[in-house]
């Protein structure tokens, strides 16, 4: 060392070491006695402080370099076992002696035992790297000089400001929050939670400090509260569920000795201990504790919401036009669903219910404003004994469960603001309640709403490629919101001792009774409720090839439509327990039995296990009928996976067997267009071998012709294929649809033989109704069950070119796609994706995709 000897360099190494070890123990014995989170987080910052100086110092560093603590560091907290962020900002790039005392220092950081997450880099690179990456840009944010040049520092600050966007900031943040809820699968109510990152932890509050602090609305909770952003009374409740949340990280990390931040089973029961909670006589300590934490996670992701809401209105204080009344008592505001007064639900209780059947019924709004999310959580109480009893009432509850969309987001979010509970007496028991076995992740409240998301997805489109059987069998199940009721009671009655299955037969009946439901349905729910383990047993811990085995389990459930619900609601249920539980064995097991069975039922051979008979059939009789001999659609069927018979109808899968059944292996491209009936539109079906960026150009194509895509159903055949289909719309309505087919099929196949640059769509103009009434462009991009897929689900103003815009960035990112799903209302775009590639499995990589997408989807 130059600027001392290395007896000296090594005795400022024992002085940190030491300094670093008796103030960790002081601040321990300190917080142990008067727990204290300040005590903690400002204590151990300054502790770290000191050290890091002293060896800044020893290391006799220039002074036109800074030092700047970052993330949670700059901040001035530390956890226990935290990292410590550091920047050292230069003013121009290091030379070797600088680089070799930047190496000294680091390595004697962490030889003192801090945990150094650092980075070095000029001003500009700095600026540079905040610019490409909101993780730095966050990190940034709250930077703080420890020692060196202050006035680089300075010009940092300036700079940094200068450059921040407040608006680009706010939508990164919201969109790296979405991506973060999906890695925990959108609930603060796991039974492990993550007290820092999942739903409802520290980083939601951090997220709402950071987002404050950029816009410049403030530095606490307090400043929030002198803006009306949030009242005086959540301000308090913030600031101490924030302690709370504080409390647990800290208490984990002194519990486990490291940065542990995962409320495991390991640490619950010490968890309570530490905060001197005690065992009832219904519940251990630990259960106990867990509800208390489960309702500050809820609390915190409740003012989330409302707080993103309200910044919103600050940061974009001109988005979403005027108000739309939708009735006397509600409006749209900003594409939210917002109360017209004060005092909507104390006049109008039912609006208490009302108000989801709304965003059920229109999908233009995105959820409610702030004022409406209050209102509706401090008028909860008013959902009592007469409100239940009034048909009215009963009336809109079922009409909820009957809807075509947004049940499971509805019931969602009924339950986050005390509505179900409410509505549902005995739901209130099972809130937050904990299930203690290998198999849950959930509380009980938070499994069940996951079983009625499985079941509702296995109606669903976009998801038949995961339950091809199970969407089969649940679309020709007639009244199937009938197994939505079923859902919901299955596991009402956990944790009242007894078997939950019989009590909760009787609150099946009870509510099929009050909600007058038909004998038949009535029964058929109270029978689920009461059977929905029996299924599972017997597969999973009987000798289904045994025929008594078998028919003991018919004589059970009797009746095909019994075996069906059940079944359902079977792979419902073990799929809602944990995302490791679920596997292709248990998934064989079920699928067996049910087709045992229903051949028993049946007295007859059962259907194919993918169900598509039916259908096949059907387009058979359509070939036959146009004259084609028997046999010539199996070269191109035995080619075509489930997902393809279960997307097209009879009559379109006849249409491409009569044109592909002599050419099931063309080496050219096959292109064929009709006119729909009624003249509304042209069906193009494509058949070519599959190629980099097929997609881009066919939509680029239709797009440059200035048609909409209406529909488009793409798929990739077993011998390498694409088979695609369209279906496209003149937006003014002008075009003469038989003059344009022939024009299609040439050019189209001329394209597709010699490929070249993709064509650009013209840019068609925005219609009055969306320049009045924005569509605010949602992006989201999730993994499917099985982990091998992911689902690009788009809103967006529907525009000639919007799908190539999507194509061209998927493309971009060498991201493949499977299959699409374009549904195209009124002006309202809604499609879904089925992609792989790329590389979707990192989450940086989601999000930048997810970026890419919104920037092209503004209008």
């Amino acid at each position: 060392m130059s600027a001392m000897s290395i007896d000296d360099f090594q005795a400022a190494l024992a002085h940190a070491r030491g300094h670093l070890s008796n103030g960790t123990a002081r601040i321990r014995a300190a917080y142990e006695a008067h727990p204290a989170t300040s005590t903690v987080l400002k204590g151990r910052a300054q502790l770290v402080d000191e050290a890091i100086l002293h060896l800044w110092r020893a290391c006799a560093m220039p002074g036109e370099v800074a030092l700047l603590a970052v993330g949670g560091y700059g901040r001035g907290e530390l956890f226990p076992h935290s990292d410590v962020d550091l920047l050292v900002l230069l003013p121009i790039p290091a030379d070797s002696p600088l680089q070799a005392r930047i190496s000294t220092l680091i390595g004697a950081l962490w030889d003192v035992g801090l945990e150094i997450g650092q980075s070095v880099r000029t001003l500009d690179e700095c600026l540079e790297a905040a610019e490409e990456d909101i993780t730095v840009q966050t990190n940034l944010l709250e930077a703080r000089l420890l020692d060196g040049n202050a006035e680089l520092f300075e010009e940092f600050v300036r700079r940094y400001q200068a450059q921040l966007d407040v608006r680009t900031f706010y939508k990164a943040k919201q969109l790296e929050q979405e991506n973060r809820y999906a890695r925990f699968n959108d609930t603060p109510y796991a039974l492990e939670p993550n007290c820092k990152e999942s739903p409802g932890g520290l980083r939601d509050l951090q997220m709402l400090g950071w987002i404050a602090r950029a816009a410049g609305l403030g530095r606490n909770w307090r400043d929030l509260a002198r803006r009306r952003l949030i009242t005086g009374a959540e301000a308090s409740e913030l600031r101490s569920i924030e302690r709370f949340l504080q409390h647990v990280r800290i208490r984990l990390h002194y519990l486990t000795g490291r940065a542990e931040d995962r409320l495991l089973f390991d640490h619950q029961e010490r968890l309570a201990r530490a905060f001197g909670v005690e065992a009832t006589a219904a519940k251990r300590a630990s259960e106990v504790f867990m509800q208390r934490y489960y309702v500050n996670a809820k609390k915190v992701t409740q003012t989330n919401t409302i707080l993103l809401q309200n910044y919103g209105a600050e940061i974009f204080p001109n988005r979403g036009g005027a108000a739309f009344v939708i009735n006397e008592r509600f409006q749209a505001v900003r594409e939210l669903l917002d109360i017209r007064s004060e005092d909507t639900f104390e006049r109008h209780p039912l609006a208490l219910l009302e108000c989801f059947l709304l965003l059920q019924q229109r999908s233009e709004l995105k959820g409610m404003t702030a004022r409406t999310l209050r209102a509706l959580w401090l008028n909860r109480t008013r959902i009592n004994a007469a409100f239940r009893a009034d048909p009215a009432s009963r009336a809109m509850f079922m009409e909820l469960l009957k809807q075509k969309r947004g049940i499971v987001h509805e019931f969602r979010r009924m339950n986050q603001y005390g509505i179900l509970s409410h509505y549902l007496p005995a739901w209130r028991r099972i809130v937050g309640q904990m299930q203690h076995d290998l198999f849950h992740v959930y509380t009980v409240d938070q499994h069940i709403l996951m079983v009625l998301r499985n079941m509702r997805r296995f109606t669903m489109g976009e998801h038949a490629h995961e339950y091809p059987l199970m969407t089969r069998l649940i679309l020709g199940f007639e009244r199937h919101w009938l197994l939505y009721i079923a859902a919901l009671f299955h596991d009402i009655a956990k944790g009242r001792g007894g078997d939950h299955s019989q009590l909760g037969k009787g609150d099946a009946r009870e509510f099929c009774e009050h909600h007058d439901l038909p004998p038949e349905d009535a029964e058929l729910v109270v029978w689920l409720v009461a059977h929905h383990l029996t299924m599972s047993q017997v597969a999973q811990k009987e000798d289904t090839t045994d025929p008594e085995v078998i028919r003991r389990f018919a004589d059970t459930v009797q009746t095909e439509r019994r075996l069906t619900a059940l079944y359902l609601l079977t792979h419902a249920d073990i799929r809602g327990t944990s995302p490791k539980v679920w596997n292709g064995w248990k998934g064989k097991l079920l699928e067996d039995l049910f087709f045992a069975t229903q051949r028993l039922l049946r007295g007859a051979t059962p259907q194919q296990a993918l169900g598509l008979d039916d259908r096949q059939e059907d387009a058979r009789e359509l070939l036959r009928y146009h004259g084609l001999r028997p046999g010539i659609e199996e070269a191109l069927w035995t080619q075509l996976d489930a997902v393809y018979f279960m997307r097209h109808s009879a009559e379109e899968i006849a249409w491409h067997a009569r044109i592909l059944y002599f050419r099931p292996q063309s080496d050219e491209p096959v292109v064929k267009a009709r006119v729909l009936d009624g003249d509304e539109g042209v069906q193009v079906m494509v058949f070519t071998p599959d190629q980099k960026d097929l997609f881009v150009r066919m939509t680029g194509f239709f797009g440059r012709l200035g048609f909409s895509i209406l529909d488009a159903k793409v798929h990739t055949t077993r011998h390498g294929y694409a088979l695609d289909s369209f279906i496209l719309q003149d937006p003014g309505n002008t075009a003469h649809y038989r003059d344009v087919i022939q024009l299609i099929e040439h050019d189209l196949t001329e394209r597709l033989i010699h490929p070249g640059r993709s064509d650009r769509p013209t840019q068609g103009r925005l219609s009055r109704q969306m320049k009045h009434f924005p569509i605010t462009p949602q992006i989201s991009i999730q993994p499917d069950e099985p982990g091998k897929h992911f689902i690009l689900s788009l809103v967006a103003a529907d525009r000639p070119g919007l799908l190539f815009s999507v194509a061209e960035v998927l493309a971009r990112h060498e991201i493949r796609l499977h299959t699409a799903k374009i549904a195209t209302l009124g002006e309202r775009a809604e499609d879904t994706f089925l992609i792989s590639g790329g590389r979707l499995a990192l989450d940086g990589q989601i999000l930048q995709v997810e970026r890419e997408l919104l920037e092209r989807l503004q209008v």
